[in-house]
């Protein structure tokens, strides 16, 4: 058999034909098994939680069971928590997936048999886009919320692709609040005081997740202490965790002095991409120091996650099939599975 030349050598046409580049499968078993040896324990990005699989399936059957296990959820509900929760995803770093994980986590409980309230405090809007809420200025938002003029079941709107869905928007009113809030009593306690059982229930939700601005104003604070859960969106870079220390000391003030309840329930790996070392290292770091507050899932760099909130969707809705979606999947089960009861880990303790 002929050789092909190649960059003025030759290539054996067997080794050109099959190609010295690993598949993406293989490329996921070696980072599961790197991961698994340095005692990260690692899910494969996107792995399903489900019992049985799709082994002898093409591809594109693959993806068809995927997005059927989505949109068909009925053998697969999700368990309703014994009392309300109420989990603050913040992370004062930008770009680290916290919009995207806070809706897609909100859309994946509600589409498999809970009842959420996805309240956006970030003056920009993304959490409102992503579900296709108007929040032009003038609609019944978190703003009035937070000044009194508006209860919280007022303000809250029915997202159209999914009832079980509710959204409190924000609008670029929100943007000023901040000075608005500092000449007013108990400014750090407003959200808290508008999240009142009554209001609530009236909306009978069993989550409400909030959606926090990328700093640690007193939006934050106020989300801060109004939850006694906090998520926190962690992406798999070095950059990330720099910022990590300063989040922490912080939500150790809010303990101290505001919310004695607060504690770190959840932490999520984002925009996991299994072809770096790094993202193993930084994998293996948060898991070192956190323990079980760390999610087993861990969610994929997924073109069909960015391009999902450009059409006013969840990437549930948007690509039922893909990694993303299965990825947000898994999360919202281990996030349900969780009672919500207070960890502690001597990683978390020494990172503080």
């Amino acid at each position: 058999m002929t050789d092909r030349p190649t960059s003025g050598r030759t290539v054996p046409r067997e080794t050109a034909r099959s190609g010295e580049r690993p598949s993406a499968e293989k490329v996921r078993e070696a980072v599961s098994d790197a991961a698994a040896s340095a005692g990260a324990g690692v899910l494969g990005a996107g792995e399903v939680l489900y019992p049985g699989g799709d082994e002898g399936m093409t591809p594109i059957a693959e993806e068809a069971a995927r997005a059927a296990r989505v949109l068909h959820p009925e053998d697969h509900r999700l368990p309703r928590p014994s009392e309300r929760r109420v989990i603050t995803v913040a992370n004062q770093k930008g770009g680290v997936g916290k919009t995207t994980s806070a809706v897609n986590l909100a859309a994946a409980l509600a589409l498999h048999g809970a009842r959420v309230l996805l309240i956006d405090l970030d003056p920009q809007g993304n959490a409102s886009t992503a579900l296709g809420v108007d929040h032009r200025s003038g609609t019944p938002s978190v703003y009035e919320v937070l000044l009194g003029e508006m209860t919280i079941d007022e303000a809250a709107a029915v997202c159209e692709r999914s009832p079980d869905l509710l959204c409190v928007p924000a609008t670029i009113d929100l943007a000023g609040s901040e000075i608005e809030l500092v000449s007013m009593m108990n400014r750090e306690s407003r959200l808290k005081n508008a999240l009142t059982t009554e209001a609530l229930d009236r909306l009978d939700v069993d989550y409400v997740l909030i959606d926090c601005p990328p700093s640690l104003g007193l939006l934050t604070l106020n989300a801060m202490v109004a939850a006694p859960e906090i998520l926190i969106p962690i992406q798999c870079e070095y950059y990330a965790l720099e910022g990590l220390s300063q989040l922490l000391n912080n939500i150790a003030l809010v303990q101290s002095h505001l919310n004695p309840r607060l504690h770190v329930s959840t932490i999520l790996l984002t925009m996991y991409d299994g072809r770096t070392k790094l993202a193993d290292q930084v994998t293996s770091e948060v898991r070192t120091h956190f323990g079980e507050v760390v999610l087993r899932t861990v969610i994929p760099r997924s073109v069909k996650v960015s391009e999902a909130p450009g059409f006013g969707q969840t990437v549930l809705t948007y690509d039922p099939g893909s990694r993303g979606a299965m990825s947000y999947l898994d999360a919202a089960r281990e996030v349900a599975a969780r009672s919500g009861v207070r960890r502690q880990t001597e990683g978390a303790e020494t990172a503080r």
